[in-house]
């Protein structure tokens, strides 16, 4: 691993928007439609009565096709066009109803259902920092929380999967807080779950999937955002409706201060707390806390000048509860996590102090196939995994394997043999980095699954993505997984208790 002084850019991006000629081409638009109309049934709430398909419709997706390769990206930033704001398209409902075909190979939850596949630890201790902290918030201890920070790709970018696991865990253990969001939408399609967010138009990102930071500083998300001037404001509030998010007492500020770094406000429910100037002789990064009382809050960042650059707002309650942060990123691959500075990244994870680090990564691994090998995906992924373990020596960790990729032919679907080989390369760094591993791609039923997904309902019409009900399953098997996990942990570690005799005896001693 490397510094930042002689860490170059990256250059292997593999797109995950096609180009602009082919985003506006009249078969895009109708595609966008149909997705529109289709999906809208199984994501909104009261719309069970419109979900009349057993699948998308094969022109349909809500997720963008793998484009062709394209140039690598910049150095620079792209210039943000479009509002971020709330979406209820992309909003997943609290009660996700199965299809009926779905219910033939998916059984609906229930308090006594069990995941497909169990987490596998070989070292018996890959989640044990999470499950403790796990048993101090059931203890109700003051101000217990166990964080969680879930990596991944377009699938995470949306909150698929991880809105609902958040919403498990929330349920069971209590609502700490929502996580960590970035100050826009660095993508067109990103979406969170369960709070307010907006940001109008003109902030510029860079992103570790380009165009790239030239200074390779990207905060937590992967993501660095700057100002050309003023006019700009985002905000980050409680959640308006439903039962998650509704609540906050602690919003945390991260930005860089660095030589001719401008002025920005800050205000909660619209009163100004204070006005900082980024401005410092040296590059450094900054968290700024404001504490609220706990209940329904925004706050609000108004940069005042350009060259302000900031990275993200976490929201939090006290506890004892669950936080869990979804970091998504478009098109983006494991081994691109490694372009953030290295000192930098570990920096921001210390400081946001998880319990428990995630990876789900596979979708672009998967498009890039033996163009990408997997040689070169276990020499690349490898250390991603130990950097982040030696940052957070104390946290727990988890990966999520692929989800199986389906093909299409004038015959039916058939199965990519890419999957398994990459779900056993995952599988295999996960070991050697002391992480747990659960097997998306067997719980799925394996090689040929995902076309029996796209025909139930389960699956989008790229043949790659879960739909809205898909992510819903996947996101109950993956809370169902690590509660079994966890309910043998607090089992074993009743077995090891003294017991008040020994105690005793050995207090005498």
């Amino acid at each position: 691993m490397t510094d930042s002084a002689s860490k170059p850019p990256r250059t292997d991006e593999t797109p995950g928007r096609s180009s602009v000629s082919v985003l506006t081409s009249p078969s895009a638009i109708a595609m966008v439609t149909v997705a529109a109309l289709v999906g809208a049934a199984y994501l909104i709430p009261g719309a069970q009565r419109f979900r009349v398909l057993t699948a998308l419709p094969e022109s349909a997706s809500l997720f963008p096709v793998p484009a062709p390769a394209q140039p690598a990206a910049t150095v620079g930033a792209a210039e943000i066009k479009i509002e971020t704001k709330d979406d209820d398209t992309l909003r997943q409902p609290e009660v996700v109803d199965l299809p009926p075909a779905a219910r033939e190979i998916v059984p609906p939850p229930n308090a006594e259902q069990k995941p497909p596949r169990s987490i596998e630890d070989p070292s018996e201790k890959a989640l044990a920092p999470f499950f403790r902290k796990l048993m101090a918030v059931e203890r109700k201890d003051a101000k217990a929380i166990a964080r969680a920070m879930y990596f991944g790709d377009s699938i995470v970018a949306t909150d698929y999967v991880t809105g609902t696991l958040r919403r498990r865990l929330m349920k069971r253990f209590g609502d700490a807080g929502h996580g960590f969001m970035p100050m826009a939408n660095p993508w067109p399609g990103y979406f969170h779950n369960d709070v307010s967010r907006y940001a109008g138009p003109g902030w510029h990102v860079s992103r570790v999937v380009g165009p790239y930071s030239k200074d390779n500083l990207y905060g937590l998300g992967g993501t660095s955002f700057r100002t050309e001037g003023p006019g700009l404001f985002s905000t980050f509030g409680t959640a308006k409706s439903g039962s998650y998010g509704l609540t906050v007492s602690r919003f945390v500020v991260s930005y860089l201060e660095q030589p001719e770094g401008g002025k920005m406000e800050i205000a909660v429910d619209g009163e100004l707390k204070e006005t900082i100037s980024t401005a410092a002789d040296t590059v450094r990064s900054v968290w700024k806390t404001y504490e609220v009382p706990p209940g329904a809050h925004e706050l609000k960042v108004t940069p005042l000048e350009r060259n302000v650059r900031a990275f993200g707002v976490w929201m939090e309650n006290d506890g004892p509860g669950t936080v869990l942060d979804a970091v998504g990123i478009q098109g983006g691959h494991l081994r691109q996590l490694d372009a953030n500075d290295d000192a930098h990244w570990a920096e921001h994870l210390k400081k946001r102090d998880p319990s428990l680090v995630m990876f789900a990564y596979g979708i672009n691994e998967v498009a890039d196939g033996e163009a990408f090998p997997i040689p070169k995906f276990i020499e690349t992924g490898r250390p991603v995994l130990a950097q982040i373990r030696a940052a957070l020596p104390d946290a727990a960790c988890l990966v999520i394997g692929p989800l199986d990729r389906a093909t299409k032919s004038s015959d039916g679907y058939g199965a990519s043999a890419f999957v398994p080989k990459l779900a056993a390369a995952q599988r295999q760094i996960a070991a050697e980095t002391g992480c747990a591993y659960w097997d998306t791609f067997a719980a799925m039923g394996g090689s040929g699954s995902m076309g029996i997904w796209v025909q139930r309902g389960l699956g989008q019409a790229d043949l790659a993505h879960p739909s809205g009900v898909g992510a819903e399953v996947i996101g109950n098997w993956i809370y169902l997984a690590l509660m079994e996990a966890y309910e043998a942990f607090k089992a074993k570690a009743s077995d090891n208790a003294p017991t008040p005799s020994a105690s005793a005896s050995s207090n005498a001693k």
